[in-house]
């Protein structure tokens, strides 16, 4: 049973999702090569470097999760799975009208 809480742990987000703990790191962690995040805004991080998931970081992280591993297969990369997820966040967003 999973209390309703503000902040999940990494732990009971990979138990919540069926994600292993190493999986959600790496989507969460720099490349090396470009300095950036793989993929923004996934968790929020104390000082220490400890991660902590919200509701809206726990919905993109099974989001994604279902992008790349639909039907058992690996499906696109995460480069590309995060240009999905952005555009279709783009879509959603109002259109305001001078």
């Amino acid at each position: 049973m999973i209390i309703e809480k503000k902040y999940y742990s990494i732990r009971e987000v990979s138990e919540m999702l069926n994600i292993k703990e190493h999986v959600i790191r790496h989507w969460d962690s720099k490349d090396p090569k470009t300095n950036k995040l793989r993929f923004e805004d996934l968790s929020i991080r104390t000082k220490g470097g400890t991660r902590f998931f919200n509701k809206s970081h726990i919905k993109k992280i099974s989001k994604l999760n279902n992008l790349l591993r639909e039907n058992g297969k690996r499906n696109y990369s995460l480069n590309l799975a995060s240009k999905i997820i952005s555009q279709e966040k783009n879509l959603r967003k109002p259109l305001f009208l001078n």
